[in-house]
């Protein structure tokens, strides 16, 4: 498994222990590692990842939901909900990896963590947010035509 992969999984175990537990991010990723070993760049990533999607948490959860009819996320399941979070961040923030490689990222810690049938409902909330984002990031060009 790659570093990016570890960081991921191990961001979804911080974020989904948030969902239960009143302590901020810092302390949940204490905690975290005090029981894993991991490389610095692993730590860093999950780290840059967690508070990334606490601190836009609103607005990811709002570009999610409006993207993702039929389900309104608090009754998304915790994991569902948390690794669409993540990979909403990473297509927000992640300027040098390609959506296909966040998206499909997610769509393996699914099967991994939730089920072949979350696979297929993260990677088409995923594939939503991707149209949304690039639809939303080529506007300003069509305006100044």
């Amino acid at each position: 498994m790659g570093q990016r992969r570890s960081a991921r999984e191990s961001a979804l175990q911080v974020l989904f222990a948030l969902e239960f537990h009143d302590a901020g991010p810092e302390a949940v990723l204490l905690r975290h590692w005090e029981d894993k070993k991991a490389a610095p760049a692993v730590r860093e990533y999950a780290a840059w990842l967690v508070r990334g999607v606490t601190a836009r948490r609103p607005e990811i959860d709002d570009l999610i939901q409006g993207t993702s009819s039929h389900w309104r996320i608090a009754r998304m399941t915790p994991c569902d909900r948390n690794i669409l979070r993540i990979a909403a961040f990473e297509l927000l923030e992640e300027k040098f990896l390609a959506p296909a490689i966040v998206i499909n990222e997610a769509i393996e810690i699914a099967k991994r963590f939730s089920g072949d049938e979350s696979a297929v409902f993260v990677n088409g909330v995923l594939d939503a947010v991707r149209k949304k984002l690039a639809g939303s990031n080529s506007r300003p060009e069509r305006e100044k035509l």
